[in-house]
């Protein structure tokens, strides 16, 4: 918990009781408008009453239409990131909303999932497993008569092809690999079409056992750039020269192989590329509150959290600082009340009712605190935009559907995993 001296609270009082424009304006309006005030009678009509995350059917498909929309006229063929997307049934409904098959699996309990929700998905690993982990899976599934069963393993060292490799030995199998490149993100993956060079040459080596399916670069550093148009450019510009080397080395042209970027941070701006030959997309269709940029412009929000209010106070008292309650009022009269909430974890901003906000001086995310203008009592709803939606997702159990008037069904999760 955060401690500030009184005496600066004090002070802060003064200044926004003596000078104009020093005093923070009331961000109060009233309670839920109306679009939330229909998610709080719907959520309470199902008798839920305790902290859950809802989508919002309607607005997930008016999400999967628009990206598709936008992909439509492109040779770009999508692939969905399963982590965000994080149940069966959501991921279902934007694999047949944008009519795809093609996954990115990130983790290897999900992967195991993944054979049994999604048999004929393409899957492509988002990330390296340890050798271990691929060893399990291939255990179980390997040989299995499914896609998904044979997935493409991302690799970026020698020394995990070498692993790989030797598991393909010992289990008399043929595998899939593709090869993680760096284009800027500095994150890991190959530095450098020499390197993915040196790396083709081992895998070529190995005859059979490996199967050379593609590469994938993930570019989500150029959104944080002023231009991200301009350096999603630049980082094509690097991706070619890996692919350079996969035609060279291969004898094969661009598209027999699978060449994916993007995220959903960064899609938009491969609209008009020819590098790669897919893009993909996850967080965007439920746009939780750190995708809300440019690229996601005309999406809008389908996730949320709703959280019963556990207590509500019309002084919040802060441990070690009572005896200036008043000035912390009166410096800042969004921080006349306090609401404690039911509970959960998850990494979320308020949205509902307007005006609430963390408060700086408990620290954390444990009291929030508005005006004498916010209208919430103990029991009501208070609405939260996680700020995504992979691992916040998966905390609150089934996931609430809601169709802009009532809450429609439940959607179990996948089970939580790193």
């Amino acid at each position: 918990m955060k401690r500030s001296a009184p005496w600066r609270i004090r002070a802060a009082a003064v200044a926004a009781r003596r000078i104009p424009g020093r005093k923070p304006k009331d961000r109060g309006a009233g309670g839920h408008d109306l679009y939330f005030t229909a998610l709080s009678d719907a959520l309470t009509a199902a008798g839920i009453a305790q902290p859950t995350f809802v989508i919002d059917r309607e607005r997930l498909a008016a999400n999967i239409a628009a990206v598709k929309s936008a992909l439509a006229p492109t040779p770009l063929a999508l692939r969905l990131a399963a982590k965000s997307l994080p149940a069966p049934a959501l991921l279902r409904a934007v694999m047949d909303g944008t009519a795809t098959e093609r996954l990115m699996v990130f983790n290897s309990t999900m992967l195991d999932e993944i054979v049994g929700y999604a048999p004929a998905a393409d899957v492509l690993l988002g990330r390296p497993l340890p050798a271990m982990a691929a060893d399990a899976f291939l255990r179980v599934h390997g040989g299995a008569a499914m896609a998904a069963a044979d997935p493409q393993w991302l690799i970026d060292t020698p020394r995990r092809l070498s692993q790989y490799l030797d598991i393909a030995h010992a289990r008399d199998l043929s595998i899939r690999v593709s090869f993680e490149i760096d284009v800027g993100l500095h994150r890991g993956g190959l530095a450098d079409a020499s390197a993915l060079a040196a790396m083709l040459d081992l895998a070529l080596a190995a005859g059979p056992r490996i199967e050379i399916a593609g590469l994938m670069g993930y570019d989500a550093h150029a959104a944080g750039f002023a231009n991200p148009a301009a350096e999603v450019a630049r980082s094509m510009a690097r991706y070619q020269g890996f692919v350079d080397a996969l035609t060279a080395k291969t004898g094969k042209g661009p598209h027999e192989f699978v060449l994916d970027t993007a995220g959903s941070l960064t899609w938009r701006w491969h609209l008009a590329d020819r590098t790669a030959n897919e893009v993909t997309v996850g967080s965007a269709f439920v746009k939780p509150a750190h995708y809300d940029t440019a690229a996601t412009a005309e999406l809008a929000p389908a996730a949320f959290i709703a959280q019963p209010v556990l207590k509500a106070l019309e002084r919040p008292l802060i441990p070690g600082l009572e005896a200036v309650a008043d000035d912390i009022e009166a410096a800042d009269p969004n921080a006349a009340r306090g609401f404690f909430l039911y509970g959960g974890y998850g990494d979320a901003r308020p949205v509902s009712p307007p005006g609430l906000g963390w408060s700086r001086l408990w620290g954390g995310r444990g009291l929030l605190t508005g005006s004498r203008g916010v209208i919430l009592e103990a029991d009501d709803f208070v609405f939260l935009r996680p700020t995504e939606s992979e691992g916040v997702a998966t905390q609150f159990g089934d996931i609430a559907v809601f169709d802009g008037q009532a809450i429609v069904g439940s959607w179990p999760t996948f089970k939580i995993a790193a």
